[in-house]
């Protein structure tokens, strides 16, 4: 059965791979020439090209060995997309006030983490469903405060005052799979710059 790998690709050929997010909108023409345009997506899915970050031979067997045991397309795995990774900017080291997850109710103790990607007025936030292992900080009214993490999840032992202001600072990785069922890797084209393909998208967990 299909499954998630709770094991993350390898960081430095991700460092140097490409990709990012990739949203899908309708677009309608009208006789007028005006555009009606909608989205069958409530979020954006990322896709990346995992080629680009091999450089040697090892680089390589590393992927045929991660390959092999992810079944190809079968099993997830955690991705570290090196351009959003971290709750804030990816050059400053994530604090409890980086991100706003909730108001309190006064009686919900478990909150999810989320990321809100904001311009001018338009914003969108993305659920957070696997975070770093130790890099989840949390604050109420800008108070550092103990929590559980668990899986994406902030839970607190007891329901934090009505009205109070929840955040968080993590790191982060994005869930993955390989889209394609076979590598292509040839030796004699590698070595002369060729750039072996190796899609990843995300998945949804």
């Amino acid at each position: 059965m299909p499954a998630f790998h709770d094991t993350r690709f390898p960081t430095n050929i991700s460092l140097n791979a490409s990709g990012g997010p990739e949203r899908l909108t309708r677009i309608v023409t009208l006789a007028s020439g005006h555009e009606e345009r909608n989205t069958p997506w409530a979020q954006s899915r990322r896709r990346y090209e995992a080629g680009y970050g091999v450089r040697s031979l090892d680089d390589i067997h590393a992927v045929i060995a991660f390959f092999e045991a992810r079944r190809g397309r079968l099993h997830g795995f955690r991705w570290k997309d090196w351009a959003d990774y971290r709750s804030g900017p990816p050059s400053a080291i994530p604090g409890p006030l980086d991100q706003r997850i909730a108001i309190a109710d006064g009686t919900t103790t478990r909150f999810a983490l989320i990321k809100t990607y904001a311009s001018g007025s338009a914003a969108e936030i993305r659920p957070i469903t696997h975070p770093v292992a130790g890099s989840v900080t949390v604050a109420l009214d800008g108070i550092p405060t103990a929590a559980t993490i668990d899986e994406g999840t902030i839970t607190f032992a007891a329901p934090p005052p009505q009205g109070i202001e929840i955040t968080a600072g993590f790191e982060f990785d994005t869930p993955v799979r390989f889209d394609t069922d076979r590598l292509d890797i040839n030796l004699a084209g590698f070595k002369a710059g060729e750039i072996p393909a190796i899609p990843l998208v995300e998945i949804r967990i």
